[in-house]
Formats: C-alpha cells, sequence, structure tokens
C-alpha cells in the first residue's frame, strides 16, 4: 500500500496533480478541498490511497490525513464511489462531511450531486456511530452548533438573503467562533452579506 507520495509538483489541475518522485510521475486524483491547500511551492506531499480494480489502479491523494479518513469512510457505504467521494469532498471540507453525518443532516448530504435523499440516509446510518467514535465528537455540542446556524440562516432567509450565500457567510462565522449565540452570528453575517 502506498501511503503518501512526496516530490517536486510538476502538473496541478483542479482535479489531479503529478508528483515527479525521483524521475517516477504519481497521477493522483485529488477532491477540490486538497486542490485549495496545495501550496504553489514545488516540493510536494500529499497521503495517498490506493484504489485497485480489475482494469484499473488509481491514486487518490490527499492534504491531510483526515481527509483520508473521511475519504476511506465515505467509500466503505454501499451506492458511494470513489468518484461521489471525491464530488462530497470538493463540495464540503472534511470536517463538513464529518459534522454533517454526525448530526444526521440528511439535508447537507443530500445537498452534493449525484447524492439522492436515500443514499444520504444511507451514508448517514452506516458512519454515524463511527464518526463519533472515531472523532469522539459530542452529539449534543454539534448539535447546539447546527441548532443555532439554523435559527441564524432562517432568520437571514427572511430577511430576503439567499440560503446559499448566507450559508457560506454563517458558516465562516460559526468557524471562526465556535461558541457564538443566534444573535451574534446574525449581526456579523448581515456586515458580510
Amino acid at each position: 500500500m502506498i501511503t503518501h507520495i512526496q516530490g517536486k509538483l510538476t502538473e496541478k489541475k483542479p482535479t489531479s496533480v503529478v508528483i515527479d518522485c525521483h524521475g517516477v510521475g504519481y497521477m493522483l486524483n485529488i477532491s477540490l478541498h486538497t486542490y485549495s491547500q496545495i501550496p504553489d511551492g514545488e516540493h510536494l506531499k500529499l497521503y495517498t490511497h490506493l484504489q485497485v480494480k480489475e482494469d484499473s489502479h488509481t491514486l487518490y491523494g490527499f492534504s491531510s490525513l483526515a481527509e483520508r479518513e473521511i475519504f476511506r469512510l465515505l467509500i466503505s457505504v454501499s451506492g458511494i464511489g470513489s468518484s461521489i467521494a471525491r464530488t462530497m469532498l470538493s463540495s464540503l471540507t472534511p470536517k463538513q462531511v464529518r459534522e454533517g453525518i454526525a448530526v444526521g443532516d440528511v439535508a447537507l448530504i443530500q445537498s452534493i450531486k449525484g447524492i439522492g435523499a436515500k443514499t444520504a440516509q444511507r451514508v448517514i446510518i452506516d458512519l454515524k456511530d463511527k464518526i463519533l467514535k472515531i472523532y469522539d465528537i459530542d452529539e449534543v455540542s454539534v448539535s447546539k452548533d447546527n441548532t443555532n446556524k439554523n435559527e441564524a440562516l432562517s432568520a437571514l432567509e427572511v430577511l430576503g438573503f439567499v440560503k446559499k450565500q448566507a450559508e457560506r457567510v454563517v458558516d465562516k462565522i460559526i468557524m471562526a467562533q465556535p461558541d457564538a449565540n443566534v444573535e451574534t452570528i446574525i449581526k456579523q453575517a448581515l456586515k458580510n452579506l
């Protein structure tokens, strides 16, 4: 098993990179999250997952061990292949995926292209206990943050803001101030929208 590749970055695209490692170029499929984390410098180290099939050997690259772990958990679910898992990690950060599954946020998981209601529910049912155990997440604190976020978002929608745009702003506020109450989140969001 190839666990990581370190070398000179020779090619960088939003969906893949090529790393030259002592004269051998390895193409790694990446998510947009990993793409955004890759520095512009020449030297690069990515954690990898090798998928072996009858007709191909495919390498996937990740900027962090946490992202690789989420990817591996996702592809363990029936109906989630490597391309859908990569799409999930391109649409959401590994932390958002992890917390969405931990609190059972079907709407968040279903918002990803290619995932329907049944698949979203299966992901949550199959992975919720594993994620709570592996990451030692306290379900109560995550759902409290989610309640504050949902209340703030519904208030912003009532005020006429587009949900997707408001959600991005609110997510940034919650990441910066995890203990912020609903009122603080709304005030900060209004300054940034």
